[in-house]
Parts: structure tokens; sequence; C-alpha cells
């Protein structure tokens, strides 16, 4: 099972208000940590940052990126305090680090910076794939700082820091995935945070996540890249008739293939069954209009429709 945290009113008397005029909210953080560290920021991590500075969650926000040129960039940003030249470097002191690498760079860098962590600091990732990730990042820290998973539901098929937006995470929702053995106050620490950024929190089992994500973005991801690939076969001018049907339908192809072939390597087994599922249900539409039981396509079709309109409403 799952549970939406609820939205507490911030008291006043113990939070930090702050209005950003650039994105234009008003905003609440009930307790302002020294020091948050992101590490290697892409269009999430960068994102996290800006919001973290609009919303005075943190007094320090200290980055670090493997490139020297975007460590120079970043360290021209008004809402980046500091650039580290190693991880290492710059999880020493952090409250909270966040790690925005692929899924699969996640655990090693934990791995790799887990002696730097404060005891009783606390590390989450924004990976969409949580499972093992959740697990071995928790063991990585063994007891002495704390892991908590997290994935928020957000960002485009755009990549890099610079795509980053404070207003990013308003609305979204953002799972958070303990491991069973995962210390309270931590969970809470990484609830709080990302309810600070705007997001709506969903805690829940790493596994049930997984299955879950497998479904409504992986599925969707595959599939919208197959399309185009199949397309690819046929007349290449077809491509120059394309409509906004098309258009919408295959966006999520264009995102980046390398962070999908780590995010489906890691979650191989529950994107494989959804695909099984889903071509059932695809074969049983093939028969339908195979057989001419117009009856049954148009119950299909409906089906769709009704499953689409009850859609929550975008943020």
């Amino acid at each position: 099972m799952w549970r939406t945290e609820p939205t507490r009113a911030p008291a006043k008397t113990q939070s930090h208000e702050r209005l950003d005029r650039r994105v234009g909210f008003c905003v609440f953080s009930e307790s302002t940590m020294d020091q948050l560290t992101i590490l290697a920021p892409g269009l999430i991590g960068g994102s996290v940052a800006r919001a973290a500075r609009a919303r005075a969650i943190a007094r320090r926000i200290v980055i670090w990126a493997r490139r020297p040129e975007t460590r120079l960039a970043l360290g021209e940003q008004a809402w980046c305090t500091a650039t580290c030249e190693t991880p290492e470097e710059a999880v020493k002191g952090a409250d909270l680090v966040v790690v925005a690498t692929p899924v699969d760079r996640i655990v090693p860098l934990v791995r790799q910076v887990a002696a730097l962590v404060k005891d009783g600091g606390v590390v989450c990732d924004v990976g969409s794939v949580k499972g093992e990730i959740s697990r071995l990042g928790h063991v990585a820290l063994n007891g002495r700082a704390h892991f908590v998973g997290s994935h928020p539901m957000a960002g485009s098929e755009k990549t890099g820091w610079e795509h980053g937006k404070a207003d990013l995470f308003e609305g979204r929702t953002c799972f958070v995935t303990p491991a069973g053995s995962t210390d309270p106050g931590a969970v809470g620490t990484v609830v709080a945070f990302w309810r600070d950024l705007g997001a709506e929190v969903v805690t829940i089992d790493p596994d049930r996540h997984d299955e879950i994500v497998a479904h409504i973005s992986h599925l969707p991801q595959v599939l919208a890249s197959a399309l185009c690939g199949y397309l690819s076969t046929r007349d290449p001018g077809w491509r120059n008739f394309a409509g906004a049907g098309l258009r919408d339908t295959t966006r999520i192809a264009g995102s980046d293939p390398r962070m999908w072939r780590a995010i489906l390597e890691e979650n191989r087994d529950e994107v494989l069954r959804a695909l099984r599922h889903f071509q059932d249900d695809l074969q049983g539409f093939q028969a339908a209009l195979a057989n001419r039981d117009f009856v049954e396509v148009a119950a299909r079709l409906e089906r769709g429709r009704a499953y689409r309109d009850k859609f929550r409403p975008a943020p």
C-alpha cells in the first residue's frame, strides 16, 4: 500500500517565507537546512537547486558535476553557492545529499561518498527505478547515515541542468520509497523536503513503485520509441505530414536513449510484464478489428477515452 502525505499548514513562527517574483509563488519552508548538496545535476538536479533557492530551503547549495566546464558554468548561477571538484568534497557537512545521476550510477556514487557523509546525514536520489537502489543505497551507508529513495514524477524530453525550472515539482507527484528498516526521521526529512519543493508526496514500497512506473512511465516510453522506430522504416516523406496527434503521442520518443537504456535495464522484469499484458490487450483490439466486430472496437475506444478523461488536471 501507499499513502499520500497530508499537506500541513506551516507554522509561520517557525517557517521562512519567501516570495519568488520570477516564478510567482509564495512558499514556506518549515525548516531551513544549512547545506544541501546535489551530485551530478541534470534537468531534475538543476531544478532541485533552483527550487531550493527560490523557496529558501537551504542556506548553502553545493554542487558537484563531473565536467570542469559544467562546474564553471554552475558556479556562475545565482542559485549555486559553491561547486566542488570531487563528490567526496561536495558531501562534507551536507544535511541532505541529492544524487541526480542516471539510475545505473546512483548506487556506485553513494558507495563512493558513503564514508564522507556526516553522521546522521540523509541521502536521497531522483531515479525512476527504486527497488535495488533503495535497498543497496541503505546498505551502503551502513546505518551511520541514511538513504531514502525518491522519484519525482516531473521532467521532459529535454536534458541538462540548463533546462531546469524552479517550479518543475509544483503539484507533481513524488514517490518516497524507504527500505523496510529505514530510519523514520530520515524518511520524514525527505518527505518534508519534496513537499517544500511543491510536490505531492506518496510513500510506497520500492518494488510496488517499480511495478507502477513500469506501466505509467516506462511502457509509454517504449511504445512511443517503438512507434517512431517503426515509422522510420516506411516512406521517409510521411514524417512531413505529421499532425498534432502523432506529435503528441510520440513527444517522449525524443528523450535521451542512453538514459532510457539504463532505466529499462534496471526495471527489466517489470517492463517485460507490462509489455506482455499490453500485447495481450493489443491482440484483442487487432482481433476485434480483423473480425469486423466494430461494437468491440468502439467499446475499447470508449474505455481508453474514459481512462484518459479521469487523469488529474496537469499542474
